[in-house]
C-alpha cells in the first residue's frame, strides 16, 4: 500500500495563502473530504488545491517526511512559490 504526502493551498479574500501538510494512503479522496469540511480542523471552511505530493511505500516514512515538512517553512515556501 502506497501512501502520500501532500501540501494543498487556500487563498483568502485578502490574498494570504494558507498551506497546509497532510500524509494519507488515499490522496483523492482525503483532499474531497478537506473540502467538504471533513477533514483536519484547520482546513474547514476553506477551498484547497493540491499543489505537490510524494508517494513512500509505507507508512513510517510518510509520517517522518510530514513531520519534516510541516517544520521546514523555507521548504514549504519554496515548494509553494516554484508550483504557483
Amino acid at each position: 500500500m502506497n501512501y502520500y504526502v501532500y501540501l494543498i493551498k487556500s487563498k483568502k479574500k485578502n490574498n494570504i495563502t494558507f498551506t497546509y501538510v497532510g500524509y494519507t494512503n488515499n490522496l483523492i479522496d482525503r483532499i474531497k473530504k478537506h473540502n467538504s469540511g471533513k477533514g483536519a480542523k484547520f482546513t474547514r471552511g476553506k477551498k484547497w488545491t493540491l499543489i505537490y505530493y510524494e508517494i513512500y511505500s509505507n507508512k513510517i516514512d510518510a509520517m517522518r517526511r510530514e513531520y519534516n515538512l510541516k517544520k521546514d517553512r523555507k521548504l514549504r515556501n519554496f515548494i509553494k512559490k516554484k508550483i504557483s
